[in-house]
């Protein structure tokens, strides 16, 4: 049986990730990419996939966290006869001098694991069995020197350890009986481990973890929120680094592939992509911590690849090169079983205007962040970038999507795309007042289509019946992607029209503080959990309209939901709390942020409100 995906924590080096289970097994890892086919993928296939495990003679009980202000992951393992502490790192180091822009951090496609003894003895085992290309390419381990080499066709993991690791069967094994105070050590590394970069002993393992321990503090010591909720925040800032590739700027949705959001069912996908909606929404929450820099790296991103010029925006891209085919994994079993596993994602093709919103929203939080005086490159041709980017929503208005949850049952006039078109045409209006070189004309005509198109949504998307903005025109079926446009100004949170909205969707989506994203037919097959980052939308509702103490009762109960080092999947399942969907998403930590942020900026407009004050200050308004 599979276990929980509540139970995995994430480290990375901004190239790579992998997850680790309570138990301390690498249960996924993809070298030398986050897309990258997974070596580890035991979170896949418990029989099938490969592993890095440790196991403990007589354990009874374990226990982890991060290295405070790093990802840097401690786990820490008690047993009939001692305690020891296992530090799991993917060495990151900045480059020196530090570049005007590119990678922040060099990563060396290794994983180093220290186990120490902190008090009596320990012992055990440490096994490493990687299963190449989603275990669809097996390999035969083969001693050299006194490492262990694990080689099929061009992938290599070389596997450094004390104790020496020793051949069993396809595995390699390092056995361990520590004393207080002694250590082993593993090192694996993918590729060729060239001899100066070579890791053979535990003083290069130890000043790996120290100078990646630095390189993270530094980075949380440049966040600007000092707030109330700074562990929860700073946890989800590190995790969306973790989520990004440095060599292109490019941000992952997600680190994994094929967790399923219904059990059963067949909603199982890859997020390990760059969707330009969540990728946006990431760099809003950099640009509010004080992390411009991050923002700026994702401007390259869509730069390098002309995403906002001369072709048209997608909704998705690959981190580094073009978007693979989807393709099933037949041979795996899933998670828990639950088929298919799901590699690529066809959704590349679908229509979903409301991206020209997403990215010019985050063009516009970014550049009012650097007061309009952004780095020569970003600020390259920028008239230019509005014209094409306003022009195509626009063009765009009148066409239907497949929205936001990109659904398979055909385009709709959806009202969040529309709302988003009106964001786009707003925020390109002004972004255009606060540079030079746009003719007053051509602003003047956004802001009038903008005005078309808001009377427009305003009007065909508010239902009598449901006495609410419902998720399309002409339809009666309500959807959570409409708290979100709440956030972004495109309805007003005060209007009677919108607080009768979020009422319906507490009623007929929600489940308790948490909220499906909508309840009808969407093509696919089960049921899915409710989404997380539609939770922390309805707190971002509730604070906007003056209801503080309700917001921040709400926000909490919803973070104690994530695991236990604070990290949040897709989605959670309400009848039994367990996560669901691929881990960690990056939309969910994103949404965090922004529900920490306004929640404390409205505290501080409205105060600490009584639930009865609002409801009064409501009914008197």
């Amino acid at each position: 049986m599979s276990k929980p995906i509540s139970d995995y924590a994430l480290i990375g080096d901004t190239h790579s990730c992998a997850l680790i289970a309570r138990d301390g097994s690498i249960d996924w890892l993809c070298w030398p990419r986050h897309d990258s086919p997974a070596l580890f993928v035991k979170l896949l296939d418990d029989e099938k996939g490969g592993a890095c495990s440790v196991a403990f003679d007589d354990l009874t009980a374990s226990d982890r966290r991060y290295m405070p202000d790093t990802n840097i992951l401690e786990t820490t393992f008690t047993t009939a006869t001692g305690r020891a502490r296992l530090v799991d790192v993917m060495p990151v180091s900045p480059p020196s001098p530090e570049p005007e822009e590119g990678p922040d951090g060099e990563g060396e496609s290794r994983l180093i694991r220290l186990l120490t003894c902190e008090s009596g003895t320990v012992a055990g085992c440490l096994v490493v069995r990687p299963t190449f290309d989603y275990a669809r390419s097996p390999c035969t381990p083969l001693v050299e020197g006194a490492s262990v080499l694990f080689e099929a066709g061009d992938w290599r993991v070389r596997v450094n350890a004390q104790p020496r690791p020793e051949i069993v069967g396809d595995a390699a094994e390092i056995r361990f009986r520590l004393s207080e105070g002694e250590t082993a050590y593993l090192v694996l590394t993918h590729g060729e481990d060239h001899e100066d970069a070579c890791i053979d002993d535990f003083d290069g393992a130890r000043r790996r973890l120290e100078a990646t321990a630095d390189y993270w503090r530094r980075w949380s010591a440049r966040c600007t929120y000092r707030g109330t909720y700074r562990d929860a925040v700073m946890r989800s800032a590190l995790c969306l680094k973790l989520l990004t590739y440095s060599p292109s700027g490019g941000i992952l949705a997600a680190a994994t592939a094929g967790l399923p959001e219904a059990v059963p069912g067949n909603r199982n996908y890859d997020y390990r992509f760059t969707w330009m909606r969540d990728a946006s929404f990431t760099v809003t929450a950099f640009v509010m911590l004080g992390y411009v820099r991050e923002a700026a790296e994702f401007l390259r991103f869509l730069r390098e690849r002309d995403g906002t010029q001369g072709r048209e925006t997608r909704l998705m891209y690959g981190i580094a090169d073009g978007m693979p085919a989807e393709e099933e994994l037949t041979h795996l079993s899933g998670w828990n079983g639950v088929r298919p596993v799901v590699i690529g994602n066809i959704a590349e093709a679908q229509d979903q205007h409301d991206i020209y919103g997403e990215l010019l929203r985050a063009l516009c939080v970014f550049l009012e962040a650097v007061d309009y005086d952004p780095p020569e490159k970003v600020n390259d041709r920028l008239p230019e970038v509005l014209d094409n980017l306003a022009a195509r929503a626009i063009r765009h208005r009148h066409d239907p999507d497949n929205g936001i949850w990109e659904l398979r049952t055909g385009p709709r006039q959806q009202v969040h795309s529309k709302a988003m078109i009106w964001v786009a045409l707003t925020d390109a209006a002004r972004i255009a007042r606060n540079i030079q070189g746009v003719p007053e004309a051509k602003i003047a005509e956004w802001e009038r289509v903008a005005a078309e198109v808001r009377a427009e949504y305003l009007e065909k998307g508010w239902s009598d019946e449901k006495q609410a903005y419902v998720g399309a025109y002409g339809s009666h079926h309500l959807d959570a992607a409409v708290l979100r446009v709440v956030l972004f100004a495109a309805l007003d949170p005060q209007d009677p029209r919108t607080r009768s909205t979020l009422a319906a969707i507490e009623r007929e989506l929600g489940a308790g503080d948490l909220i499906y994203r909508y309840r009808m037919d969407d093509g696919l097959s089960g049921d899915e959990g409710t989404f997380t980052a539609c939770a922390f939308w309805r707190i971002g509702c509730l604070a906007l309209d003056g209801r503080t103490a309700d917001a921040k009762a709400a926000f909490e109960r919803v973070l104690a939901r994530g695991n236990d080092v604070g990290l949040f999947a897709e989605e959670i399942d309400p009848a039994t709390g367990e996560q669901r969907g691929n881990t960690p998403q990056g939309f969910s930590h994103m949404a965090l942020i922004n529900a920490a942020l306004r929640l404390e900026s409205s505290i501080a407009r409205f105060g600490l409100a009584d639930p009865a004050d609002a409801i009064a200050r409501r009914a008197a308004e």
